[in-house]
C-alpha cells in the first residue's frame, strides 16, 4: 500500500488499526474517542516503532505490545498537550529527512489521510486472525445462548442487555452494540437501544462482540410459549434472504452483488419493501462493518475475509457472522442447540438462527 501510495511510512493510531497490526492489542484507555494514547509507525523499509508519551510507553512495552517488534520512541506529555503536529514531528525523526509520511487520523493538514487504504490491508485475515475470529465467534454465540436460558418474562429490556453485557465480559468479550426489543418495539425500531419497556411476549437480543480487537455481530429471537405464524413466516423470509446472501459471498463478488440478491429474495418472498427499512450488513473485521453492501457498492468479496449479513423484515431479523473460505461459508457466531431455519439456493443448504421458545 505505501509504495501504491508513494508514501515512505504511515501512522496508525486508530484503535481498530492498532489492535489489527499489533495481532490484538489495544491502545485504548479513553474509548469515548477512535485516537488511542499510542501510535504505530511503520516505515516502507520494514522498520517498525511506537511512539507514546511518557506516561503511556512502558505498559505499552510491558503489557500490549514487543520491544522485539517495534522501536520505541517516548516523548513528555507536556509537549504533546502544546504542540499539534509533535507526532508527526516525532515520526519524522527516526526516517530519512523528507519522508512522506501518511495516517489514518488527522494531525492538521500536515499529512495526507490513508484510513481507507489502510481498511483494504484489514480485509483478508491472516491465518493467526481467522483463529481468533472463530474463537471469538464460537464463545459469543454461547455467550448469547447461555443469556437466554437465564431470562425471565417481565423483565426489562436495561435488565436483558445487562446480563448479556455480564455474559459476553465473563469470556473476555465487550459488547460495543447493544440492541434489545421487546414485543412491539421490534417492529417499530431497527436500532432498539434498550429502555424501561417490559418483555411479555417476544424478544429481539442483538450484539457485536469484541476481543482482542475484532467484532463479531449475531441477533437471536425469543418467544414466550408458541411462535405466531405470522412471525414463524416472517422469520422463515429473511432466513430465505440470509441464505441468498451467504450463497452470493464468493470471492470475486462485489458489494452490488451481494445486496442484488438480497433485493430479489425479499420480492420472492413478498417483502420486497423491507430492504429500504434496514441496511443489509456488510464486510466485518476489526469494525463492526469495514463496508456495507448497497446497490453501488464496488467492494470486493474476498477469501478468508469476515462478513456479518443482518436481513431484518418489521417484527424480526436473522444475523450472524461468517468467513468467506475457498471451501464455501463458515458460519462462526452458531449458538449450541438453538433452532435452526435451513434454506436451499442453488442447491446448497444454508442455515439461520431460528426463534428459541422458552
Amino acid at each position: 500500500m505505501l509504495g501504491r501510495e508513494n508514501l515512505d511510512a504511515v501512522l496508525l493510531n486508530a484503535q481498530h488499526n492498532f489492535a489489527w497490526l499489533t495481532g490484538g492489542g489495544s491502545n485504548g484507555v479513553d474509548l469515548s474517542r477512535d485516537n488511542g494514547i499510542a501510535s504505530l509507525l511503520v516505515a516502507r523499509n520494514g522498520r517498525r516503532f511506537v511512539l507514546a508519551n511518557v506516561i503511556e510507553i512502558d505498559r505499552m512495552l510491558a503489557e500490549e505490545i514487543s520491544a522485539d517488534d517495534f522501536e520505541a520512541v517516548s516523548y513528555p506529555w507536556q509537549e504533546e498537550k502544546s504542540v499539534a503536529t509533535l507526532i508527526l514531528e516525532k515520526a519524522g525523526s527516526v526516517l530519512k529527512p523528507g519522508s512522506l509520511i501518511g495516517s489514518d487520523m488527522p494531525i492538521g493538514d500536515a499529512a495526507p489521510i490513508v484510513e481507507n487504504r489502510i481498511s483494504a490491508c484489514r480485509y483478508q485475515l491472516t491465518e493467526e486472525e481467522l483463529e481468533r475470529f472463530r474463537s471469538l465467534g464460537r464463545d459469543a454465540g454461547v455467550a448469547l445462548g447461555h443469556v437466554i436460558g437465564k431470562l425471565t418474562p417481565g423483565e426489562t429490556e436495561l435488565q436483558i442487555s445487562e446480563k448479556m453485557r455480564h455474559e459476553l465480559a465473563l469470556g473476555g468479550m465487550s459488547s460495543v452494540v447493544t440492541l434489545v426489543a421487546a414485543d412491539e418495539r421490534i417492529k417499530k425500531f431497527r436500532h432498539p437501544v434498550p429502555t424501561e419497556n417490559t418483555w411479555r411476549k417476544t424478544l429481539l437480543i442483538v450484539t457485536c462482540a469484541k476481543r482482542a480487537g475484532l467484532i463479531a455481530s449475531l441477533s437471536r429471537m425469543v418467544c414466550v410459549g408458541e411462535v405466531p405464524d405470522e412471525l414463524k413466516m416472517r422469520t422463515d423470509a429473511a432466513a430465505y434472504v440470509n441464505a441468498k446472501m451467504l450463497n452470493a459471498t464468493v470471492a470475486g463478488a462485489k458489494g452490488a452483488d451481494v445486496y442484488a440478491a438480497a433485493a430479489s429474495a425479499y420480492a420472492e418472498r413478498g417483502f420486497a419493501d423491507e430492504i429500504n427499512r434496514h441496511h443489509q450488513g456488510g464486510a466485518a473485521g476489526y469494525k463492526t462493518r469495514e463496508w456495507v453492501a448497497h446497490p453501488a457498492s464496488a467492494e470486493v468479496v474476498h477469501y478468508d475475509q469476515a462478513f456479518a449479513w443482518n436481513p431484518s423484515i418489521t417484527g424480526t431479523k436473522i444475523e450472524e457472522t461468517c468467513i468467506a473460505t475457498e471451501g464455501g461459508i463458515d458460519v462462526i457466531t452458531t449458538s449450541p442447540d438453538f433452532p435452526r431455519i435451513a434454506s436451499v439456493v442453488d442447491g446448497r443448504e444454508y442455515f439461520s438462527p431460528g426463534i428459541i421458545t422458552i
